[in-house]
């Protein structure tokens, strides 16, 4: 799965270069767009024929809110901690982190509101967080465990890493991960102006 994955993307990167002109861009994002959402479709299909999942899900109640708090936590000190290594005050980094995966928002939030470079760094990062969550998720869930698949994709677990979270793990992990991206990509917005200098 991780090898198909990272096959996809460096598949794609190399037709886009060679073939596609920018006029085309608004296009794919089109088809992107809904090849993710027939994917996503499909998943709730699956999730829905599943008996009892949702039983089990409310029956974890508040616990269910331990992954996306984990995952916000370790995002966030993780990329305080490598701040200064990169020349950036610890709430620039924390910043950074709290954009979870999501980074147009993210870097527009930056950019607007404290400087345009730092904007820039948290595009990268997100993006590079996602690209990094489409190989990794695979390889998490079969050496570290199922549950533990959810943190690399952060907020994107809501929609283009959660097929391959749906693929790789349990069904009651796939609707835990989506609670966990709908999280996430909740606290962005809130999270990353009050985490900037």
């Amino acid at each position: 799965m991780t090898a198909i994955a990272l096959g996809s993307v460096l598949g794609g990167m190399a037709l886009g270069f060679l073939f596609l002109d920018p006029s085309s861009l608004e296009t794919l994002d089109v088809l992107v767009t809904a090849a993710l959402w027939v994917l996503l479709f499909g998943i709730g299909l699956d999730l829905g024929r599943t008996s009892g999942l949702l039983v089990r899900i409310r029956g974890l109640g508040w616990a269910i809110l331990t992954v996306p708090v984990a995952i916000a936590l370790g995002s966030i000190i993780g990329t305080s901690l490598v701040a200064g290594w990169l020349g950036l005050a610890v709430r620039e980094g924390a910043a950074v982190g709290a954009g979870f995966g999501w980074y147009s928002l993210s870097a527009v939030i930056i950019s607007q509101n404290h400087d345009v470079a730092l904007g820039a760094v948290a595009f990268l990062a997100n993006v590079f967080r996602e690209l990094l969550a489409i190989i990794c998720i695979p390889l998490v869930a079969a050496k570290i465990g199922h549950l533990a698949a959810v943190a690399p994709g952060g907020a994107t677990t809501m929609d283009v890493t959660l097929p391959l979270v749906a693929k790789s793990t349990s069904k009651d992990v796939t609707m835990a991960a989506f609670i966990s991206g709908v999280i996430l990509s909740g606290l962005v917005p809130i999270l990353v102006p009050l985490l900037l200098p």
